[in-house]
């Protein structure tokens, strides 16, 4: 950015719900120069109070499943029930480059220009699981501009869905129609995070295949515990393509929000993801105090090279680089 703009005044263009605005508010909270980081801080805080009202969605699955034609489905079936809908999407980025694809507003035609949604792709490029470290506070400036629905897109690995799952308050996996197999490659966890499995491909001469699918899908959850004593996740069967079983998809979302409502866990979820929240983004700051301190930077060579020749304890080598950054 070629400047850092007033705060105030930014925070209230972003509740009027000016889209220009909110875009570069994202760019502010994405920024690494100092000076950005610190009007970002400042423009969280001030738009904090008009947070936590929207609906939180984590949506993960493996490549091929269709997760930007399931988002595009969804949210245009939320729009049209006069839904703004925000969709925050982690693009994997180049190994080489660290560059961004930034390719779901293509994948997501129809949101792309709706005006009552805002697709916002962000770069995954170092940063643990794929999920970008800004998304959270992403999440709150979106919900500050008036979205009360935000759909969070996981890259599907496993590190990214938990993240994903500790934001949000409905955490919905999608998977394929395959051959009989379907609970071969299953991940246990997956399982254990999701709120609702939805199996997509669900028409056509795929359609009996998706629901075989579902049935075994279902007896594997009843063999496991439940994340939460309120609520047995589903499995539903759907077509992105074609739209059917979407409104269904979204029915359980609700019905689930009701339910962890009414028996307090909502609240007590979201108080504990604020924690949790606090605690991430210390663990950010103390690594990044590790990588840019030229003193420890010069001695961590010899530490590594020390433990990793049995003449250093790891136990020791802590406490030094430890010692050293004044812990």
């Amino acid at each position: 950015m070629a400047s850092t703009p007033d705060i105030a005044a930014l925070a209230r263009r972003v509740r009027d719900g000016d889209r220009a605005m909110l875009a570069r508010a994202i760019t502010l909270i994405e920024s690494k120069h100092a000076d950005h980081q610190s009007k970002a801080h400042q423009l969280v805080q001030e738009l904090l109070p008009s947070t936590g009202h929207a609906i939180r969605v984590g949506i993960t699955g493996a490549p091929g499943v269709g997760k930007s034609t399931s988002i595009d489905a969804l949210g245009t079936h939320l729009t049209s029930q006069g839904h703004k809908v925000a969709v925050l999407a982690v693009d994997p980025s180049s190994s080489r480059t660290g560059g961004s694809i930034l390719g779901d507003k293509t994948r997501m035609a129809r949101l792309a220009v709706d005006d009552n949604a805002f697709v916002r792709p962000s770069p995954s490029s170092g940063t643990l699981g794929g999920v970008t470290a800004k998304t959270r506070e992403t999440m709150l400036l979106c919900e500050a501009a008036g979205f009360d629905v935000v759909l969070v897109e996981t890259v599907g690995t496993g590190q990214s869905e938990t993240a994903v799952a500790d934001m949000t308050d409905f955490f919905l996996a999608l998977m394929l129609p395959g051959g009989g197999d379907e609970l071969q490659g299953i991940k246990k966890g997956l399982v254990e995070l999701a709120d609702m499995i939805a199996v997509n491909k669900a028409d056509g001469e795929n359609l009996k295949r998706a629901q075989a699918a579902a049935a075994e899908y279902r007896a594997a959850l009843h063999i496991l515990t439940p994340r939460s004593l309120n609520w047995n996740p589903p499995v539903l069967t759907y077509s992105a393509l074609t739209g059917d079983g979407v409104a269904e998809l979204w029915a359980q979302v609700v019905l689930h929000r009701e339910c962890m409502g009414r028996s307090g866990e909502r609240t007590t979820l979201r108080r504990e993801q604020q924690v949790k929240w606090m605690w991430s983004m210390l663990n950010d700051r103390v690594l990044a105090r590790l990588k840019s301190d030229a003193g420890l930077r010069a001695r961590l060579p010899a530490i590594e090279a020390a433990v990793a020749e049995g003449r250093l304890s790891a136990t020791l080598a802590v406490a030094e680089i430890a010692e050293t950054l004044g812990f």
